[in-house]
């Protein structure tokens, strides 16, 4: 709830993040606007959908968005209340960008995504969200880098097949620490797992820190993993 649609406002605040990816040594898509409606079955053309544009469509390396880095996307002011459905549009490779969505896979070379026929419409994403009247909702787009693609046969294209999902940020919805200095390196890897199913990863910084954000309320397993050394797990962290 959030008063009457018709009157109240607030204002919907968006970034994109990325879970751990495996095999890849970048990972670019064109970000050109992400779409909102307050109905999870409203079609393209139906009244009623609101947008956060971007000034410029911008060329993200989704592997460049660990360690509790997120990209702002923006923010716009809509009708107060839920919105049950959210579009992220790409732009779609041209002629002037034929890499506009790109992936290099590790010891391969930079190759054009193959996007879905339905991309001008944007990657669908069902949603629960609540925009409160007159106060910020702060929401990142997760965009699993580790999922979202796949080798076309042996064509030597990859298709992107999103997964996609929608978490709240919270300030204190974070795990932050240090691990030993002599781990500061590519080779490890900090992850969160509920379940024994990865939630969020990331390589620790040059000091050995590591921030895993956003992650959503609830219980995980920490699991340090490096080069040479038994694997670490610490149980039952609180978000």
């Amino acid at each position: 709830g959030g008063g009457d649609s018709n009157s109240a406002t607030g204002t919907l605040r968006l970034s994109l993040t990325d879970a751990p990816a495996c095999g890849y040594d970048n990972v670019w898509v064109t970000v050109e606007r992400v779409r909102v409606h307050q109905s999870g079955s409203a079609g393209d053309g139906d009244a009623g959908w609101s947008e956060v544009v971007l000034a410029t469509p911008t060329r993200v390396d989704l592997l460049m968005l660990t360690n509790g880095t997120l990209m702002p996307l923006g923010q716009t002011a809509l009708p107060a209340g839920g919105y049950n459905q959210m579009r992220l549009v790409l732009a779609a490779n041209s002629a002037a960008a034929p890499m506009a969505n790109a992936i290099k896979p590790t010891g391969g070379v930079e190759t054009a995504l193959t996007t879905p026929s339905g991309q001008q419409s944007g990657l669908k994403m069902n949603v629960n969200i609540d925009v409160p009247a007159g106060q910020v909702a702060d929401f990142a787009i997760d965009f699993n880098a580790c999922k979202s693609f796949v080798k076309a046969g042996n064509s030597g294209q990859y298709k992107l097949k999103p997964v996609l999902s929608v978490i709240p940020l919270l300030a204190n919805a974070s795990i932050v620490g240090y691990v030993d200095a002599s781990l500061a390196n590519s080779g490890t890897t900090v992850a969160v797992q509920q379940g024994g199913v990865p939630v969020r990863a990331t390589p620790p910084d040059a000091t050995g820190r590591f921030m895993l954000y956003p992650v959503a309320v609830g219980n995980y397993d920490l699991v340090i993993t490096a080069a040479g050394r038994v694997n670490a797990v610490m149980t039952g962290v609180p978000v």
